[in-house]
């Protein structure tokens, strides 16, 4: 009895391990936690690589209600109070501003987030033409690194070079995730 229990318990260890499942390797991600000039959290903006882009999400906090424009900007600086530091939108193709420009679009131009009257809003979007690895033109993590921008208006979608936005409220270097 004891050895027809042994192979049993043999025979479901080895079916068990002979139907595991593969173990995928996990796509990049990146993160970047969006401060005011106060020094304050009001959002966590995500980044992952999937087919076809990059995969972006928000979530923000303690922001005025309305439309606001989000961008993915050419430098990996945050300085307060105004953010300038963080250089203009992240354009490894040298487009034009702008979804409804004929000219093309930055590839850090992001569409708008809405935020509601509790001052929370999210937004989830694919960028496409922009990558997590390597350290080439197109990838996030170029020698001087990125960051995630919210602007205090909505971007108009066609004014060079910036959608005519307004200041920048809130920014977050963008780190990788490991």
């Amino acid at each position: 009895m004891r050895t027809v229990l042994a192979w049993i318990g043999c025979a479901l260890l080895v079916g068990g391990v002979a139907f595991a499942e593969p173990v995928m390797p996990k796509a990049p991600m990146a993160k970047a936690v969006l401060v005011n000039a106060k020094g304050e959290e009001v959002g966590i903006a995500t980044f992952e690589e999937m087919p076809g882009g990059l995969r972006v999400g928000l979530k923000v906090s303690k922001l005025s209600p309305g439309f606001h424009a989000f961008h993915i900007h050419e430098v990996g600086k945050c300085d307060p109070p105004d953010f300038k530091s963080a250089g203009g939108h992240f354009n490894p193709t040298h487009k034009k501003h702008g979804w409804q420009n004929p000219e093309g679009h930055h590839a850090g131009d992001l569409p708008n987030l809405y935020v509601g009257t509790d001052g929370t809003g999210t937004l989830d979007a694919l960028v496409a033409g922009v990558t997590l690895t390597g350290s080439g033109e197109n990838s996030l993590f170029h020698p001087e690194g990125t960051s995630a921008v919210i602007h205090a208006s909505a971007d108009d979608n066609k004014t060079d070079p910036s959608g005519s936005a307004g200041d920048r409220i809130a920014c977050g270097v963008i780190t990788r995730v490991p």
